[in-house]
C-alpha cells in the first residue's frame, strides 16, 4: 500500500468514523463507497467491515453505560437466523445491485411513524431488527437505514440509541468479516494492512463524533440523521443505475 493511499485511507476512516459517532451510522455507508472504488466487492465489504468494527466497538466502548442489553440480544438472534440463511443460498454479492439497494435504503427514514411503529425494545421487533438489518450488513455491508427505524421511534434518548446500536453493530460488523472470509476468502495481507493503518483514525473519529453528540438535541440528532442519510443514499442510486445501464 503506497503512502499517498495511506494517508487517504486515514483521512476517509477519520471523517466517516465522526460522522458516525454523531448520528450512529452514515459513516460506514461512505466508507465503503471509497473502497469500493479501490477494492472489489466481496473484499471491499469485508475491509469496510474490519474497519467499522474498531469505529464500532469504540462507539460502544465510549457508550457502554448506555448498552440496552436485553435488545442487543434479541437483535443478535436475528442476526444469526439471516447468516445462516444466507450461508445456505451461497449469496455473492454484485457491484451494480450493491450500490441499488445501499441507494434506496433512505427511503426507509421517511416513512411515517404511524405507518411503521417499529421499536427494537419489543423482542419480536428486535429479532426482526436482527434479521433485517443483519441480513442487509452481510448483503450489502451497510444496513444503518435498516436497523434505525427500529431504534428512531423508540422512547429510548439519542446516547442510548448510540450505544445500543454501536454494540449491535459490531457483532454485525464481525459476522460480515467471518461470513465473506469463509466463503470468499476475501482478504489477503495487504487489506489486514488497511485495516490496521485505518484502526487508530477510526477511533478518534469516533471519539470526536461522541463528543459533538453531547452538544446536539434529540430533535436536532434525528432531523439531521434523515438528510444526511438521503443524501448518501441518492449518490448510491445513481451510480448503482449507471452500472446497471452499462456505464
Amino acid at each position: 500500500m503506497s503512502l499517498a493511499l495511506a494517508a487517504i485511507l486515514a483521512v476517509a476512516v477519520f471523517l466517516t468514523s465522526t460522522l458516525s459517532g454523531v448520528f450512529g451510522m452514515a459513516g460506514g455507508l461512505v466508507l465503503l463507497a471509497a473502497l469500493l472504488a479501490m477494492l472489489p466487492v466481496a473484499t471491499a465489504i469485508a475491509v469496510q467491515g474490519a474497519i467499522q468494527i474498531v469505529a464500532n466497538g469504540s462507539r460502544a466502548w465510549f457508550s457502554r453505560d448506555h448498552i440496552d442489553w436485553r435488545i442487543l440480544c434479541t437483535i443478535c438472534v436475528g442476526l444469526v437466523a439471516a447468516a445462516i440463511l444466507l450461508f445456505i443460498l451461497r449469496y455473492t454479492p454484485d457491484l451494480a445491485g450493491v450500490c441499488i439497494v445501499i441507494g434506496l435504503l433512505p427511503v426507509l427514514v421517511w416513512i411515517p411513524r404511524r405507518w411503521l411503529a417499529l421499536d427494537a425494545s419489543k423482542p419480536l421487533h428486535g429479532f426482526f431488527c436482527g434479521l433485517m438489518g443483519g441480513g442487509l450488513n452481510l448483503a450489502v455491508g451497510v444496513s444503518g437505514p435498516t436497523v434505525d427505524i427500529f431504534f428512531i421511534r423508540t422512547q429510548m434518548d439519542r446516547r442510548k440509541v448510540i450505544a445500543t446500536k454501536a454494540a449491535t453493530q459490531v457483532i454485525s460488523h464481525a459476522a460480515k468479516v467471518v461470513f465473506y472470509g469463509a466463503t470468499a476468502s476475501a482478504m489477503g495481507g495487504g487489506d489486514w494492512l488497511m485495516v490496521l493503518v485505518a484502526a487508530p483514525f477510526a477511533i478518534a473519529g469516533t471519539n470526536l463524533g461522541f463528543h459533538i453528540l453531547q452538544r446536539m438535541t434529540d430533535d436536532g440528532f434525528r432531523a439531521w440523521t434523515r438528510w444526511v442519510v438521503t443524501a448518501i443514499g441518492i449518490f448510491y442510486l445513481a451510480r448503482g443505475l449507471f452500472l446497471l445501464l452499462g456505464g
